[in-house]
C-alpha cells in the first residue's frame, strides 16, 4: 500500500510554517495517541503522524521530501555496490579510470550511526530523568577482534583486486573501449580473503548484542529533539571508532498540561459567581499548587502569567512560563429559583432585551390589574 502524503497527513499545505506544522502534530498526536485513544486504528494513526511530522518538521528532510517525495533521494545514482553503477564508474567510462580516487578499503572506517526512539511522560521531558534503554548493535567480534578470521590464522591480501577492493572491467561500446571499475566480487570490496572464518561471527568481524544503556534525559527536551550519545553506534570497521546514538523524544500529551516551547498553558474553569464576584483558588503548576487571585468581573479568556513556573529551557537559558486562560463556565441546569434570580440580575443591570423588557412590564401589569 503507498504512502499517504505528509502534508496530507498533517492536514496541512506545503507552504506551512514550521509554527503551524508543529501545532498540527499536536492537536493530531494527542487526539490520536494509544494511551488516549482506545479505537483499534489508534496506533497506526500515531505512527503515520508521527513519521509525517519527523520528516516536515526536519528543514532538510523536508527539502527533500518536497523534492523527491516517498522516493529515496538516493536511487539512481547511488555509492555503487558489487553491481552498481556510480560515479566513480561514470568518470572512469570516460577517462579510463585515470582521474577517480580510489579508496583504502583496510583503512579505519567509523560505524554507522543508529537512532532509537523514545517515548517518555510529560513529566519527564520537564524535569528529566535517567533512565535505561537495550537496543540491538553490532560490535567488534571478541574472539578475532574484529578481522573476521579464526583465531591463530590472518585474512589474506586478495590476489584477485591486489587489495584495492575494486576490480577494471573493460567493455567494447559504439563509443569505443571504455572500462569500468566495480567492487571486487572475490572479497566484497574487502581486499582481504578470509580462509577459514571465525566460528563466531562468521568472517563478519562483528556480532549483533543486545545492549543496555544508561540515558541522562535533558530536563526541558521538547517532543522531537534528539539526544547524541557518541561512540554509542555500531561498531567501527578496521579499528575505526564506532558511530554515534541518537535518541530522539517522544513526549505524551498531558491530560491537563499544554506545552508551547518552554512556556505551560492550563485552561482554569471558573463558574459565574467566580468570575463575577472574585475569588482566591488553588491552580495546579507543573511544580505544584500556587495560589491565584481572580479579579471581580474577570472575563473568559483572560491569561494570568505564572512567572517562572514553565519549563527549564534545555539549552539553560531560564524557566518560561505557566499562562493560566480563564473559561467561564455558563450552567446547563438551572433550578426555578435559580432562574429566576438571574432574571431580577438582569433586570437591575438592564440586560434585558426590549422585547423580553416589554413582555415582563406587561405581566406586571396583568398582576396588578389582577388580569
Amino acid at each position: 500500500m503507498s504512502k499517504r502524503d505528509y502534508y496530507e497527513v498533517l492536514g496541512v499545505t506545503k507552504s506551512a510554517s514550521k509554527e503551524e506544522i508543529k501545532k498540527a502534530y499536536r492537536t493530531l498526536s494527542k487526539k490520536f495517541h494509544p494511551d488516549i485513544n482506545k479505537e483499534s486504528n489508534a496506533v497506526d494513526k500515531f505512527k503515520e503522524i508521527t513519521e509525517a511530522y519527523e520528516v516536515l518538521s526536519d528543514s532538510q528532510k523536508k527539502s527533500q521530501y518536497d523534492q523527491f517525495g516517498h522516493a529515496s533521494p538516493n536511487q539512481g545514482f547511488g555509492g555503487g555496490g558489487a553491481d552498481g553503477f556510480g560515479f566513480d564508474d561514470i568518470f572512469s567510462s570516460f577517462f579510463g579510470g585515470g582521474g577517480s580516487r580510489r579508496r583504502d578499503p583496510n583503512a579505519p572506517r567509523k560505524g554507522e550511526d543508529l537512532q532509537y526512539s523514545m517515548t517518555i511522560d510529560f513529566e519527564d521531558a520537564v524535569f528529566g530523568k535517567e533512565t535505561e534503554i537495550e537496543i540491538p548493535k553490532d560490535e567488534t567480534c571478541e574472539t578475532c577482534h574484529g578481522n573476521g578470521a579464526k583465531p591463530g590464522t590472518t585474512p589474506e591480501t586478495c590476489h584477485h583486486c591486489q587489495g584495492t577492493g575494486q576490480l577494471n572491467v573493460t567493455q567494447d561500446t559504439p563509443f569505443g573501449r571504455m572500462v569500468n571499475r566495480r567492487a571486487c566480487h572475490h572479497c566484497q570490496g574487502s581486499g582481504k580473503l578470509i580462509k577459514e572464518k571465525c566460528s563466531t561471527c562468521h568472517g563478519q568481524g562483528k556480532v549483533t548484542k543486545r545492549k543496555k544503556i544508561k540515558v541522562s534525559i535533558p530536563a526541558g527536551v521538547d517532543d522531537g529533539q534528539q539526544l547524541r550519545m557518541t561512540g554509542q553506534g555500531e561498531a567501527g570497521k578496521n579499528g575505526g571508532p564506532a558511530g554515534d546514538l541518537y535518541v530522539l523524544f517522544r513526549v505524551r500529551p498531558h491530560a491537563r498540561f499544554e506545552r508551547d516551547g518552554d512556556d505551560i498553558y492550563f485552561e482554569l474553569k471558573l463558574t459565574f459567581p467566580q468570575a463575577s464576584l472574585g475569588d482566591e483558588i488553588e491552580v495546579q503548576t507543573i511544580h505544584g499548587k500556587v495560589k491565584l487571585k481572580i479579579p471581580a468581573g474577570t472575563q473568559s479568556g483572560t491569561n494570568f502569567r505564572l512567572k517562572g513556573k514553565g519549563v527549564k529551557n534545555v539549552q539553560g537559558y531560564g524557566t518560561g512560563d505557566q499562562h493560566v486562560v480563564v473559561k467561564v463556565i455558563t450552567p446547563s441546569k438551572l433550578t426555578e429559583k435559580q432562574k429566576q434570580i438571574l432574571r431580577d440580575f438582569a433586570q437591575i443591570s438592564g440586560d434585558i432585551p426590549e422585547e423580553q423588557d416589554s413582555s415582563l412590564f406587561a405581566k406586571i401589569k396583568r398582576t396588578i390589574k389582577g388580569d
